[in-house]
């Protein structure tokens, strides 16, 4: 069965639900999505490399976690419920980092990231996913200005760094935790 997504106005509030297929190449249906961005405690940053099955950026490096959230649902529990199916990684206290509207010409969504550091086990889900791997700052400032990462990480990773120096580097928020 098709996904049910909430549609939301500018201000986030729902005003309606559309299936999956309908939001996708339909930009005037704003709709929600949690991230996460998982952080080993190196510093290094987890990427996921989409599946070529997926609909969106099939083949790309992208956020750790990045999921439509189900009707209802906040972008908190959104987020927990992503990292567990696709990740694995579950009994984990996220951060929330900021709330954005991300927009293109193939779709709209409302996004709120969160980070964590973990260093253990990460059982992502071989249907969604092709591979997952650390990377570090460096490495991720050289894949940005190429073609194997999505856009939305690519505005994502811009946002974190400039909330990340606002909060005294990546390397205080790691040794915090």
């Amino acid at each position: 069965m098709e996904e049910l997504f909430d549609i939301v106005d500018d201000q986030d509030r729902v005003i309606g639900q559309a299936p999956r297929s309908a939001c996708h190449g339909n930009p005037g249906l704003i709709h929600r999505v949690a991230h996460v961005l998982v952080f080993n405690s190196a510093g290094q940053l987890l990427l996921q490399k989409r599946s070529r099955s997926k609909d969106v950026q099939p083949g790309r490096w992208d956020t750790s976690v990045g999921g439509h959230l189900d009707p209802g649902e906040d972008y908190l529990s959104g987020a927990l419920r992503e990292m567990a199916e696709e990740l694995g990684i579950v009994d984990q206290t996220l951060e929330f980092m900021y709330s954005y509207p991300h927009r293109n010409d193939f779709e709209s969504e409302n996004v709120s990231s969160f980070w964590v550091s973990y260093d253990g086990p990460v059982l992502y889900d071989r249907e969604e996913i092709e591979t997952v791997s650390f990377f570090s700052v460096e490495e991720i400032a050289q894949m940005i200005g190429s073609d194997v990462v999505t856009p939305n990480f690519k505005h994502e990773w811009v946002l974190f760094l400039q909330w990340a120096e606002e909060h005294g580097g990546l390397e205080s928020l790691i040794s915090a935790v």
